[in-house]
């Protein structure tokens, strides 16, 4: 006898959740070479605070969070030292993160007289009106800064190249519900960037994704992680994903459910390029929060 069926939520009442779902940036997450070093480099070179550390010794890491604002309320930095390893491959696909600052060209200066690199000196986007400029930490990861009025999130992008950037831009509005904000071709210079994420650039952390003409698959390296997203339920949010990779590609690489200790629930997957996402119950987010205080 046929066993009876568990009760399926169709697909298309499953695909509204994510315009649902309470979503925000959480924290990106990447490896760094000497933590105390990165650490003063972003104190005082961008104006950040320390958040908090926490060291595993059994695991051999040690994290610090960094931002300009308080985690429940700020996208932030997680960065992990890997006991031993002063060294990563930062690789071809990530791109920056970014920083919007009031005054460009004084916090370059800033910059520069704590003995920072400057490997784009501060002036206007090519064909455009925007101030810009870039630096690089300790590590090789670059920052844009680019000069904005006064914002509720300074650490606004983090940019991710992509092989194909209409399925990029597919993927992550019905993955995880984000809107694209703004799609620029900059056919002279041979690349086309989209902008997602959950409110206006000016007031929140986006994603920009950046596509190359011709340029179809990039090396990941070993340095960067992976960004960090809340979300109401991330059963539910695991089940969308897993529909949407098996139409655009990409991949769960952890079911959801809680880590074990912690008591976090948690879901990660790869979009279509292998950049990794973890999706974090909202509720047991700012539980851990308030643990760690």
């Amino acid at each position: 006898m046929a066993e009876a069926a568990t009760p399926v939520v169709p697909s298309v009442e499953l695909l509204e959740w994510p315009k649902k779902d309470k979503h925000r940036f959480l924290h990106a997450v990447y490896r760094v070479g000497d933590l105390n070093r990165t650490i003063k480099f972003y104190t005082e070179c961008f104006g950040m605070k320390l958040l908090r550390t926490r060291d595993i010794p059994e695991e051999k890491y040690s994290n610090a969070f960094l931002g300009f604002g308080p985690e429940d309320s700020h996208f932030v930095v997680e960065l992990t030292y890997n006991y031993g390893v002063d060294k990563y491959d930062i690789g071809t696909g990530f791109g920056h993160f970014a920083i919007a600052t009031q005054d460009v060209y004084k916090l370059v200066e800033d910059i520069k007289s704590k003995g920072g690199t400057v490997t784009r000196e501060p002036g206007p986007v090519k064909g455009g009106s925007s101030v810009i400029a870039f630096v690089k930490d300790p590590d090789g990861y670059l920052f844009e800064l680019i000069q904005r009025g006064p914002t509720p999130e300074p650490l606004c992008q983090v940019m991710l190249r992509v092989g194909d950037l209409d399925r990029s831009i597919k993927f992550y509005e019905k993955a995880l519900g984000m809107k694209l904000l703004k799609k620029t071709d900059r056919p002279e210079q041979k690349y086309t960037i989209a902008m997602m994420g959950y409110a206006d650039e000016y007031e929140t952390t986006v994603l920009e994704l950046t596509y190359n003409y011709g340029v179809t698959e990039y090396t990941k390296g070993n340095a960067y992680a992976q960004v960090a997203i809340s979300t109401e339920d991330v059963y539910k949010s695991a089940e969308v994903v897993n529909l949407v990779t098996q139409e655009l590609g990409g991949k769960i690489t952890r079911q959801p459910g809680p880590i074990p200790g912690l008591n976090t629930k948690v879901t990660s997957f790869l979009d279509p390029d292998g950049w990794k996402t973890v999706l974090v119950d909202h509720a047991d987010f700012l539980k851990e929060l308030e643990s760690e205080e």
